[in-house]
């Protein structure tokens, strides 16, 4: 593929549909993926393909999110490579059983007999106003579980390059797409992405900032309005938590001695916590001060705009986190 601009729901589709020519044991399932047409789901994200692979390799299931994950760890331990689609992050509650007793634990209890090389698509986060039911950040969940893969891609070249390493993994993969980045738009290389290895998405030298998906860009959106008061911010998207190479964080608070950690999710047991700790295990005797994480309130995700923007950390939150770590000399207009 050649370097192109598109967007996060574009890049997972050519992803589907490159993975599917190139591996005939790869197939997707899910609600409606068939329906509306030209398909694509809610989000669009498989639209097309049961156009060029038939309803043998996309099946439209039934309204069950049990039913849904139970077929696809099967498929899975029979030799496929299904990829099930779940609407929205929040319904994979409905199906744990399947997740986190059956697919996440069949190698070890098997022995080895088994694989279940299934990635799970789904999408989490908050911003379009969706509540409480289908705004929640999850992820810390699923890194809990011996197991499971968790990505989280953030750009469009994530969403290609990470989803066809999901694919290709023998492990199951939560693949966590953030309902408020589809439509965004970047350059896409084709590449296949390894797993579990952070990009630094903006060098600095005076702190670094950790997060993964909107809190990446709303730290971005930070560091430019930091830079106007002389401070530089290192931005480091994590893109996801398991598997999960800290290295490049440790060496960019190495330099940098100060760390912030950015996330949607509630603060209390978040994985902005895992990060703290294993900074402060690494890099103890080089920080300057103690890391702050910038993090959802303990509160369902409201459906009002100007609510779930109180609830959900925004740039001006990492503006002032930032600022009381580096201390008082800097200043920010209207932080």
């Amino acid at each position: 593929m050649n370097v192109r601009q598109t967007t996060v729901w574009r890049a997972l589709n050519t992803a589907l549909h490159d993975a599917m020519r190139e591996d005939e044991r790869v197939f997707v399932m899910g609600e409606d993926i068939t329906k509306w047409g030209t398909g694509g789901g809610i989000y669009g994200v498989t639209r097309k393909l049961v156009d060029e692979f038939g309803e043998e390799r996309v099946r439209a299931t039934p309204i069950s999110e049990e039913a849904i994950v139970a077929a696809g760890v099967g498929a899975a331990m029979l030799g496929l490579r299904p990829v099930v689609e779940l609407m929205y992050s929040d319904f994979t509650l409905l199906a744990m059983d399947g997740i986190v007793n059956q697919a996440a634990k069949a190698h070890y209890m098997f022995g080895g007999q088994f694989s279940v090389p299934m990635v799970l698509r789904t999408n989490g986060g908050a911003g379009i106003g969706k509540a409480g039911q289908h705004s929640q950040s999850l992820e810390t969940l699923f890194a809990h579980i011996p197991g499971l893969e968790v990505v989280l891609p953030t750009t469009a070249d994530d969403a290609y390059g990470l989803l066809r390493a999901s694919i290709k993994t023998e492990n199951p993969t939560i693949f966590l797409e953030h309902k408020a980045l589809y439509t965004t738009k970047g350059p896409v290389t084709g590449e296949i992405l390894p797993l579990g290895v952070p990009a630094v998405r903006r060098t600095g030298t005076d702190v670094t900032v950790v997060g993964t998906q909107q809190g990446v860009l709303r730290s971005l959106a930070a560091a430019e309005r930091l830079s106007d008061a002389g401070v530089s911010a290192e931005v480091v998207d994590l893109r996801g938590l398991y598997p999960l190479d800290l290295d490049p964080v440790f060496d960019s608070v190495r330099r940098t001695r100060r760390l912030a950690v950015v996330h949607e999710a509630c603060g209390p047991y978040g994985f902005g916590g895992e990060i703290v700790s294993r900074v402060v295990e690494a890099c103890w005797s080089e920080l300057d001060e103690a890391p702050v994480r910038v993090t959802a309130a303990r509160s369902p995700i409201p459906y009002s705009e100007v609510l779930e923007n109180a609830v959900v950390p925004q740039v001006d939150d990492v503006v002032r986190a930032v600022l009381a770590l580096v201390g008082d000399r800097h200043a920010v207009s209207g932080a």
